[in-house]
């Protein structure tokens, strides 16, 4: 290809070689806004051709991340409720670092890894983020078996794109199942009192086993790690769940550098505005959070917001009142918690600042917090 791209043109098509060829010829003779869209069209004809051509077959995104798929055994102490468990993991980097869940590794007094050619080792916890369930564990293995997968943006993910999965489901090393994304950005409830924001919903079949997995695209890059299904048995029913791509990225190197994430904390409880509350509230719309408790010593309290202070009852029901109601945070619309917290998830850190634009006393105002640590 040469650099004005006309030779990536010709292979898409004759209708998009006439339009490069086109905007090529017309250049010199147009304003410079018409440059600049010209070259615009450009960049996004090469731009898709590129996507496509790395869109791979099912069977070429296997053969190419089985090799740095794993498999976990975990030992605990025995118990009659729980003694060991399978769960999966995927390579990270040349030195050994693996990437599974946290629930698949914590509190095991064994953990061994095995690779795709059946050789196993022992394994060393280096860092475990229950509130993200991430977990980094390290072998000394032969370089020739570490292959690390790359890892994807899941912020490009968009519902309907077919995706896969590889792990361990009951054991069954190596498996892969497909399927597309169902929803992003949904909050997941967790044993750690915190939900996990901004997770990844798909009918990729997960079962037990895939835990700790890698969930990827079609050009075969880690968009998610497997963690949860919603079930009644235990069993995959067309609802699983994996943790983004960009929260592995964000998460994972301070895991590996310091054994822990410190997760920004506002210190705050509440209801997200529904149409019954809004009507109640004299509000226009159902959109916002209400703030009902604020935390003693928190960022919300060193900042001055306020929760509830009484309840009214309407029809029957009572509705919490008084609290201020956050509108938006850093200049993003609020129009649930799920909105705050993602964006907690992925652009803060302890110690940063955070504004809240807040309805107070029928009077829209802003509040700067900083963050701070969350507790456990």
């Amino acid at each position: 290809m040469d650099k004005s791209g006309i030779f990536v043109g010709a292979t898409v098509g004759s209708i998009s070689v006439f339009i490069i060829f086109t905007a090529l010829f017309i250049i010199p003779s147009q304003s410079d806004e018409t440059t600049i869209q010209m070259q615009s069209q450009i960049d996004e004809i090469n731009n898709l051709m590129l996507t496509e051509s790395k869109t791979l077959s099912l069977i070429d995104i296997f053969e190419k991340a089985e090799p740095g798929v794993v498999r976990v055994n975990t030992e605990r102490n025995q118990t009659e409720s729980e003694i060991g468990g399978v769960g999966s993991g995927f390579v990270f980097d040349k030195k050994g670092h693996i990437i599974t869940n946290a629930h698949v590794i914590e509190d095991s007094t064994k953990t061994v890894v095995t690779f795709l050619d059946g050789r196993s080792y022992n394994a060393q916890i280096i860092g475990v983020d229950k509130y993200t369930d991430i977990g980094v564990i390290k072998v000394n293995a032969d370089l020739k078996l570490l292959h690390p997968l790359s890892l994807g943006d899941s912020s490009n993910l968009q519902v309907g794109e077919p995706i896969t999965a590889i792990g361990n489901p009951f054991g069954l090393s190596g498996s892969m199942t497909s399927g597309i994304i169902s929803q992003m950005g949904r909050l997941l409830p967790s044993g750690s009192g915190y939900s996990i924001p901004d997770v990844i919903q798909t009918d990729a079949a997960i079962n037990p086993g895939n835990s700790g997995g890698p969930l990827l695209n079609m050009r075969g890059d880690i968009v998610g790690i497997n963690t949860a299904i919603q079930s009644s048995t235990g069993e995959f029913t067309g609802v699983g769940f994996a943790i983004p791509s960009q929260t592995v990225a964000k998460i994972v190197p301070t895991l590996i550098s310091e054994g822990e994430y410190k997760h920004p904390w506002i210190g705050i409880s509440g209801r997200d505005i529904n149409p019954d509350m809004a009507n109640v509230l004299g509000l226009k719309d159902a959109l916002g959070f209400l703030i009902i408790t604020v935390v003693e010593d928190s960022p919300a309290s060193d900042a001055g917001l306020i929760g509830s202070n009484k309840t009214i009852e309407v029809e029957g029901k009572e509705y919490p009142v008084g609290g201020d109601i956050i509108l938006a945070v850093d200049g993003i619309d609020v129009r649930k918690i799920d909105d705050i917290l993602i964006h907690l998830q992925r652009v803060k850190t302890v110690g940063d600042e955070m504004n809240l634009e807040i309805l107070r006393d029928d009077r829209t105002t802003n509040v700067t917090i900083i963050l701070q640590e969350r507790p456990n």
